[in-house]
């Protein structure tokens, strides 16, 4: 296999993925045009807002081979990253063979004849004034999954040149090819399953999940298998998929997703964040604990403005951690403070998370951000009270900084760095609470507000746009490749009737709606343990609609209840994301244990906010309904 042509398919996915980049400012401009003229002029256009949804399309479907050139497709590497060399380089191997190219041909199959059906048909928008031509917008479904295989290709080449004992490639070959025969001779002998295939589906994911496979890949691999070898499903099943797939190239609601991380990007490279927190560490650090509570408000701002919880995690890490170290404070408080603090984008919005929960359980963004607002907020003063509490009871924890500047100045200094970021998060959150604009379009005038505000602070540039471009399109490539996946995954689970399985035990006699409620918030914060809350939103709750909607339970206020959740998976050891986050900056500065032994507490907090609410649902309405 030879390198230089894995050097030319990394080129085709390099510039697949720089023009997607440019697709994703492209997007934002219009949306904000569009929105313009729509609500000051009264003109809209049926064809402009087709374009932005095909724009919309066209970046994650591009950018599919090119996060993968990147290794951007998450994965969970707790183990993964303790591997040698050789057995990475393995693994890829085995995921790109066995589990991507697979998936990826079968699907092209069908996208193929979705495709050509559309084109022999001359398909043209239902909409008067839309665009004609439908095919083609679904042949980018066809060239996105052709580069993707592509790239696996050249990922198989790059990992087997690297790969130092190519014996030992052989010899998991060998392995492999063993278990495939008797899986085939069971098969073949219909031999009846020792467990539910339901079970074995999710015990497989899992597993694979555990090794440090691809999160994405997992799902449609694990989907893929389950079709083959289940009688009663086949892989006629998956023969919808790319109609499925079509059907969320055209959600409007996901388009809100790569704007606002475009617009938290910008913001994370205008250094708002460390502005804010120098200001804030000042105006509250003669009090005790009033580095950590610094950190908190700032965490609530950044969630409100960028919601992207690595990214505050490490800002954080970064700048107020030496400092909170500096003036002896608890290395537990530190931790705790910055990780908890840096995981509330993912309850306060714009919440990517309740952006997915919205289009998962069919709720308007709107209301889900509304009903947000009261629960973060609950958070945010119970992190605050707890500081104060135990920095009161132990001045040794979080001793009390004295400064020399005037405490005036350094009012003026923290408003002048707070207003700025408060009135951005005005306009985005105020423009949906108002009904003025929707999701998407507040994102794309948020993207703008973005680049004011950097502009305001001096620190725009070329090459700041660039990277937030590139890596919008990396991580919205990641979570609609998770969303195909678990599209697939829950194809496959439904045809095998775990669906069915779940209702009948609910609807029965030992299911009632607190049972219910307990279970599946044990289960989501279970799993939170060990995958990331893209995989939940995407595999789990579709399984639990249909049975909210059978017990009469109130959908925002479960998807609220979820999504506080789903944010201390976040700081749950020993997979939380925030954890590593907070490790990979920290370097040395904090250990391990005591990072662990920071956030316990605050996991302590959220699962008593989640209590809160469960008890005194209407809290969530004090914003509207």
């Amino acid at each position: 296999m030879n390198l230089k042509f894995s050097y030319y398919l990394d080129n085709i996915s390099k510039y697949s993925g720089l023009f997607a980049a440019v697709l994703i400012v492209l997007l934002s401009l219009l949306v904000s045009y569009d929105a313009g003229m729509r609500y000051f002029f009264s003109a809209g256009s049926i064809a402009l807002q087709e374009i932005e949804w095909h724009l919309f399309d066209m970046v994650f479907l591009l950018g599919f081979s090119y996060a993968l050139k990147h290794d951007k497709h998450v994965r969970v590497d707790i183990f993964f990253e303790r591997y040698s060399q050789d057995t990475r380089m393995i693994m890829q191997i085995l995921s790109m063979l066995l589990l991507v190219m697979p998936f990826s041909l079968l699907f092209l199959n069908d996208a193929v004849d979705m495709t050509m059906q559309s084109y022999l048909q001359h398909e043209v928008s239902s909409d008067p004034g839309g665009l004609t031509e439908r095919w083609a917008i679904k042949a980018v479904l066809v060239v996105g999954f052709v580069l993707l295989v592509l790239q696996a290709l050249s990922e198989v080449i790059k990992a087997y040149h690297r790969l130092e004992n190519k014996k030992a490639l052989i010899k998991t070959f060998a392995g492999i090819a063993l278990v495939a025969t008797l899986v085939y001779i069971a098969w073949y002998n219909r031999m009846a399953f020792w467990f539910d295939p339901v079970f074995l589906m999710f015990a497989m994911a899992l597993v694979l999940l555990m090794l440090g496979f691809q999160v994405a890949f997992v799902f449609a691999g694990a989907a893929l298998f389950f079709a083959l070898i289940a009688d009663e499903v086949g892989l006629g099943v998956l023969e919808m998929l790319p109609y499925r797939t079509y059907g969320i190239m055209g959600n409007v609601t996901l388009m809100a997703v790569p704007l606002f991380i475009l617009m938290g990007l910008i913001l994370e490279k205008s250094k708002m964040a460390e502005g804010l927190l120098l200001s804030m560490a000042k105006l509250f650090g003669s009090v005790r604990g009033g580095l950590a509570i610094s950190v908190v408000l700032v965490g609530a701002i950044l969630a409100a403005s960028t919601g992207i919880v690595g990214a505050s995690v490490v800002m954080m890490s970064l700048i107020a951690l030496p400092l909170m170290l500096k003036h002896k404070y608890s290395p537990e408080l530190v931790s705790g403070s910055i990780a908890a603090s840096g995981t509330l984008g993912q309850l306060i919005p714009p919440s990517i998370v309740l952006i997915i929960l919205g289009d998962q359980m069919h709720l308007s963004v709107g209301n889900l951000f509304r009903a947000a607002v009261v629960p973060g907020l609950l958070l945010i003063g119970l992190y605050v009270l707890y500081i104060l509490i135990i920095s009161y009871l132990n001045k040794d924890l979080a001793p009390a900084i004295e400064s020399d500047e005037p405490y005036g100045d350094i009012v003026k200094e923290a408003v002048k760095e707070i207003i700025p970021p408060l009135l951005l998060i005005g306009v985005v959150l105020g423009s949906i609470f108002a009904g003025i604009a929707s999701p998407s379009e507040s994102a794309a005038i948020g993207v703008l507000g973005a680049v004011a505000l950097a502009m305001y602070k001096k620190t725009f540039s070329y090459e700041m746009l660039r990277y937030a471009s590139i890596e919008t399109v990396k991580l919205t490539a990641m979570i609609f490749m998770i969303l195909i996946g678990a599209t697939a995954f829950s194809l496959v689970f439904g045809e095998l009737g775990g669906g069915d399985m779940a209702m009948a035990f609910f609807a029965g006699e030992q299911g009632d709606v607190w049972t219910f409620i307990l279970i599946a918030m044990l289960v989501i914060f279970l799993l939170g343990f060990f995958i990331d809350f893209i995989e939940i939103a995407f595999v789990v709750v579709p399984i639990l609609v249909p049975i909210v909607a059978l017990l009469g339970i109130d959908p925002i206020w479960f998807a609220i209840l979820i999504a506080m959740n789903l944010q201390a998976s976040f700081l749950t050891p020993p997979f939380g994301f925030a954890l590593f986050y907070l490790k990979g900056a920290a370097g040395d500065k904090v250990k391990t244990g005591e990072i662990y032994r920071g956030v316990v507490p605050f996991i302590g907090l959220q699962l008593l906010a989640l209590l809160i609410i469960v008890l005194f649902p209407d809290l969530i309405y004090l914003f509207g309904e």
